[in-house]
């Protein structure tokens, strides 16, 4: 890998302005492509930079769209034509250790993991603000649909993208406080469409690439992944209000809450849900829809983006990506995770999941989503 010579570290500076050193992480696509092409365009010393997560044994369709040797090729040939230096730097093992490794331990704890979550926290915005304040850079930009925001105190906040299809702050909310100073969101404020005429008009080679959906490092549907990495054990599929037995599975890995397809039930003509996953006894636990109905959730390894004593007692909370935030009221909140109380009640939660909390558009922070401890049957 290439690499670039330290420079002193810098300290923020309460606004960015013309002139200041910025990474900027480049993807290969087009929101990091326009990204680095406004940064030129406003002054910045802007100075190029794409995560290596690739192993050299590289899986067939794995980190195609993003994240891949092709996409490092144009994040370059995009740098060359914005006219800014370009670094591949290398992050393997910190990949593997921080997002490949717990994907498949959440998975046989039988919760369901949000790989990006971990990336966006563990490695894009730790590893590498840490990696740009010593290069000497103030700054880390990327193209995330997340707006920076300064409050009157001067201190930073994250708030929702302009684009509600594409707002990404969901994603970001355990990014370390003490972080949110050196990150910039040049296209936060821009609609999708926007970026895409921007690249069109400056010629950039990213301009019509497609999204990227699937998660990088995974082969295909995450079922085949997860049946590869983890050893199927057959188990018991038992009701929830009776503990009868009802049907038989392979390992509760390749289950969610709230499933009600593929379940082969003895009872096939009955609709159940998966309500409760237990690898301790390998057991797959099925209820009507309103057993999967959650109350209320507990989170855990909570992260605040404000003082704790300013938690608001009433606040939005979204508990899945694509899904609307809903009201709740905190119950108990700490430095290790928070109690919540939904409006109304909510199907599915899914632990493992982030619920992730806001006041508007205000991200307030988030943490991942507990089981809930059940009363299972006495004869189970």
């Amino acid at each position: 890998m290439t690499t670039v010579p330290a420079a002193p570290i810098l300290p923020p500076s309460p606004s960015p302005v013309a002139g200041e050193r910025v990474l900027c992480a480049m993807s290969g696509g087009v929101d990091s492509s326009v990204t680095a092409a406004l940064l030129k365009d406003q002054g910045y010393q802007v100075v190029g930079a794409m995560m290596r997560f690739w192993p050299d044994d590289k899986r067939v369709d794995t980190f195609d769209s993003c994240c891949s040797p092709d996409a490092a090729y144009e994040a370059r040939r995009v740098a060359e034509q914005v006219g800014v230096p370009f670094y591949l730097l290398d992050y393997r093992e910190q990949f593997q250790r921080h997002i490949v490794g717990p994907f498949l331990d959440e998975y046989a704890r039988g919760r369901t993991p949000n790989p990006c979550v971990n990336c966006n926290t563990k490695v894009k915005f730790d590893e590498l603000v840490k990696k740009a304040r010593m290069l000497g850079c103030r700054y880390v930009a990327t193209g995330h649909y997340v707006k920076r925001v300064e409050n009157a105190r001067g201190e930073v906040e994250f708030w929702r993208g302009d684009d509600p299809r594409k707002d990404q702050t969901y994603f970001l909310w355990g990014t370390p406080r003490d972080a949110l100073p050196y990150i910039l969101f040049p296209v936060g404020e821009l609609e999708k469409p926007q970026v895409r005429e921007i690249a069109a008009e400056k010629g950039l080679l990213t301009a019509r690439k497609p999204e990227s959906q699937n998660i990088c490092f995974v082969p295909g549907k995450v079922q085949d992944y997860v049946a590869e990495q983890l050893p199927q054990a057959t188990g018991q599929i038992r009701e929830i209000a009776t503990g009868e037995v009802v049907g038989e599975h392979l390992g509760t890995q390749f289950y969610t809450l709230g499933q009600k397809k593929g379940l082969g039930l003895f009872q096939s003509h009955r609709v159940r849900h998966v309500v409760h996953l237990d690898p301790a006894t390998n057991t797959v636990w099925v209820g009507d829809y309103a057993d999967c109905l959650w109350t209320g959730l507990r989170a855990e390894g909570a992260n605040y983006l404000l003082d704790l004593a300013e938690l608001p007692r009433e606040l939005d909370v979204q508990v899945r990506y694509r899904t609307a935030p809903v009201r709740a009221r905190v119950t108990q909140a700490d430095e290790h995770g928070f109690s919540l109380e939904f409006d109304e009640p909510q199907f599915a939660v899914a632990p493992g999941q982030s619920a992730v909390l806001y006041a508007g558009p205000r991200l307030l922070g988030g943490g991942l989503i507990a089981d809930h401890v059940r009363d299972l049957p006495a004869h189970a």
